[in-house]
């Protein structure tokens, strides 16, 4: 699109359906990896992937042609789809419906970044709960409880 230009760093948050433990340390890093490839592959910059056994975070600069939910709609189908196509779970896997989405300015990128790169230290001490509802409430996010990530 001529002359339009655009910064957004956009940290956006998922999670495994039913809140599972499916993302295990033998494929963890390839299933980042792909992830990092669809975000190329859509236009998109991505800055970092992690995550830990329920759920993912991805950083990206997002393109100015696309919208967050259509964004997200294509890196949850085509990961799941490649997930089962590598036969990583007993069964189907899917990711829950919904995310979170949340802004950062370029100052803060660093700061996001070690915090995604570092998931498995963070979750020995919070749980994956713990750590979304604060984002919720750092961002001042209002929500339903009833529509949030399927806590068990």
């Amino acid at each position: 699109m001529a002359n339009t230009y655009s910064q957004i760093s956009i940290h956006a948050v998922f999670a495994v359906k039913g809140r599972q433990n499916l993302i295990v340390k033998p494929w963890r890093d390839e299933l980042h990896k792909y992830i990092t490839s669809i975000i190329s592959a859509n236009g998109a910059k991505s800055l970092a992937v992690g995550g830990w056994l329920d759920h993912v975070h991805i950083f990206f600069g997002m393109p100015v042609t696309t919208c967050i939910s259509d964004f997200m709609a294509i890196v949850k189908a085509s990961s799941s789809k490649w997930i089962n196509e590598q036969g990583f779970v007993t069964g189907k896997f899917s990711w829950q419906a919904g995310y979170g989405a949340f802004s950062y300015a370029k100052s803060q990128r660093d700061n996001v970044i070690n915090y995604i790169i570092n998931q498995e230290e963070h979750h020995r001490k919070k749980t994956f709960k713990d750590e979304y509802l604060k984002m919720l409430t750092d961002f001042d996010v209002e929500y339903d409880g009833r529509y949030l990530f399927e806590f068990i």
